[in-house]
């Protein structure tokens, strides 16, 4: 059996570019602009992802402008981490050649350094606003998936997560050959995913209980993913490994130990009846009359 799944190559929409320019006697040269298919993926995510959070606040009672500023910190953190981790974990070499690489956010992104990032991010929020973070990182993990959605499918149209070859039905024609693709598979699995945490955030869940699910949906599915992609040494884009892991599958580990323990948490909370039907924070600030 072939594979069945075409290979979509989406080009960038040019705008103008790259332009020489004379001013005063001295050149400039301006780079050029264009429309990528991946980042107009990605910023469709955040905002989609971004305004299903904001509802789910409503419904958790968050404070709207403690969930702004929470969200805000998360991504910058999370876009950071991303870029940096994969420099140093998936690209050593070359940040050993080029070590301001690592400065260059747009050039390539690891999922698990951006929840890294984000994590680090929310902390110092925690210490500069001196306020419980684990309400509002709910809120933010209900509209998660909605999100991952979008950016998974900039991944899947980018092609930049390639497995292993494969003449299987579900492979994508590759040039050079049909290899599985796992952005364009882990795509197709957050979309039950999504759709699940959108009819589960219609009545009120503990504390923990969106942030637990979300972790452990993710990484056992991520880890057998993992399994499937190419080696450095097989493919330009393929992932290095480590004691015969790639570093996402380490850090699905850590990943599956916070879901588990934020679930038993929010079940721990079902049994004393705490937690289960939300109330306004007590530490956060009343609102002012308007």
């Amino acid at each position: 059996m072939a594979p069945l799944v075409p290979y979509i190559d989406l080009h960038p929409l040019h705008l103008f570019g790259p332009l020489s320019l004379s001013l005063a006697g001295r050149a400039f040269e301006l780079p050029e602009l264009s429309i990528k298919p991946f980042g107009t993926l990605v910023a469709i995510g955040v905002y989609l992802g971004t305004e299903v959070m904001k509802r789910h606040g409503k419904v958790m009672k968050v404070d709207p402008v403690d969930l702004a500023s929470f969200t805000f910190t998360g991504l910058v953190a999370g876009f950071l981490g991303g870029h940096m981790l994969d420099s140093i974990f998936y690209h050593p070499h070359e940040l050993a050649r080029d070590p301001l690489s690592l400065l260059r956010i747009w050039d390539g992104q690891s999922s698990f350094g951006g929840f890294t990032g984000a994590f680090l991010g929310l902390l110092y929020w925690k210490a500069k606003h001196k306020r419980s973070v684990l309400r509002v990182a709910d809120a933010v993990a209900s509209g998660f998936p909605a999100g991952w959605v979008f950016g998974r499918m900039g991944c899947a149209v980018a092609h930049d997560h390639p497995g292993l070859h494969s003449d299987l039905w579900f492979a994508v024609k590759y040039p050079g050959g049909g290899r599985f693709d796992l952005g364009l598979y882990e795509m197709l699995f957050t979309i039950p995913l999504a759709l699940a945490f959108l009819w589960l955030a219609r009545k009120p869940r503990p504390q923990g209980f969106f942030l637990g699910a979300m972790c452990v949906a993710y990484a056992p599915v991520r880890f057998a993913f993992d399994f499937l992609r190419a080696h450095e040494s097989d493919y330009l884009g393929g992932d290095p490994r480590y004691a015969g892991l790639t570093p996402a599958q380490w850090a699905c580990f850590v990943l599956l130990g916070v879901g588990l323990i934020m679930l038993t948490r929010a079940a721990r909370a079902v049994e004393t009846g705490a937690d289960v039907a939300y109330e306004p924070d007590a530490e956060a600030p009343p609102t002012p009359a308007t």
